[in-house]
């Protein structure tokens, strides 16, 4: 009698997720038990905050090969929203809409913006990308503050507080923190999902190879734009987010140096995975918060601050053009290869 051997059954998915991922998720969810107030609202908030926005053009660069300077001017025009149609101090131009109607609004319209800025830059290539997303930021700056009638110029929105939803103080550390990493999950596990999808592999092809995917009858141009249209999504949330940590949006939420910092969490990160941007969203706010009480302990100007920053962006990138996560996977790889016996190396 002939015996059938039965194929080995595929594991979960959560079966799959590493150890050190769920002891990370572990940590993050007591995180409030361990760390005080600032740590939670203005290390962890602003690390999950950026991470998204910086996520949103991980996605566009690592999986689109396309460099986007637009995804702070898409944040920043959620949050600008949010406190047009919502409540705010300038009761003069606020709509003071019910919530269930500006943050949808606020969405929407950031994720329309970001598509028609992809829609025109999708048609360069490379250097050409940058430049021209780099000067449609800088063209939303200057334009937010000299308009008084709608941004409110240089002045810009104050009091803009997140809904007071269930009962629920959401400005308060601790829920504030819960939010954050609940948004920064959900737009990770998103990234992950459609990176995986029949879309998401359409779209490296089309990074890899854009010629051959549209001889095989993809549209190319739709489906760059429709990554623009996703990644601003993700920007949108963080907009929003980033305005109510701060309580206030002015034009400097959308100056030239907040777009290029967050081109430097990304690549700082790495480009290559979703989890990247969180990580040099969290050096940077590290470097950010902590940096200038480290300079005056030396005597010197807490105002270089930023040239400890652009000198650990050059490092970083010198060593390593995958980031933070390059030089890690080098290190297990070198780990790997002395511990392989057939290599000659010992266990």
């Amino acid at each position: 009698m002939a015996v059938i051997e039965r194929a080995p059954a595929e594991p979960y998915w959560v079966e799959r997720i590493p150890a050190p991922v769920w002891a990370v998720g572990f940590l993050l969810l007591i995180m409030p038990a361990l760390a005080n107030d600032f740590v939670l609202f203005q290390v962890f908030g602003w690390t999950f905050i950026l991470g998204m926005i910086a996520l949103s053009l991980m996605f566009l660069a690592g999986y689109g090969g396309m460099v986007s300077l637009i995804q702070m001017s898409v944040a920043a025009l959620a949050g600008y929203m949010v406190a047009i149609f919502g409540p705010s101090g300038v009761e003069a131009l606020s709509l003071f809409l019910p919530w269930y109607v500006y943050i949808p609004g606020a969405v929407v319209i950031a994720t329309i913006g970001g598509a028609l800025v992809g829609a025109l830059a999708v048609r360069t290539e490379g250097i050409y990308t940058i430049m021209i997303t780099l000067a449609i930021a800088s063209a939303f700056f200057y334009f937010t503050r000299q308009n008084y009638g709608i941004f409110n110029g240089y002045t810009g929105f104050n009091l803009v507080v997140p809904p007071q939803l269930f009962g629920v103080d959401w400005r308060q550390p601790v829920p504030f923190y819960y939010l954050t990493l609940g948004m920064a999950a959900l737009s990770w596990l998103a990234v992950v999902y459609v990176s995986r999808s029949p879309f998401g592999l359409a779209l490296q092809g089309v990074r890899d190879n854009p010629r051959r995917m549209a001889a095989l009858g993809f549209n190319v141009t739709a489906h760059r734009i429709a990554a623009y249209a996703f990644a601003s999504v993700i920007a949108a949330f963080g907009g929003i987010l980033l305005v109510w940590q701060n309580a206030q949006i002015s034009p400097g939420t959308a100056g030239i140096p907040a777009v290029i910092d967050i081109l430097v969490i990304a690549v700082v990160g790495g480009l290559k995975r979703p989890i990247g941007p969180f990580i040099g969203a969290l050096i940077y706010v590290l470097l950010r918060s902590f940096a200038p009480d480290a300079l005056s302990a030396f005597g010197l100007s807490t105002e270089r601050f930023k040239l400890l920053i652009g000198l650990g962006f050059l490092l970083i990138v010198f060593f390593s053009p995958d980031g933070v996560l390059g030089l890690w996977e080098r290190w297990r790889a070198r780990r790997a290869s002395k511990a392989d016996p057939l290599r000659g190396g010992s266990r």
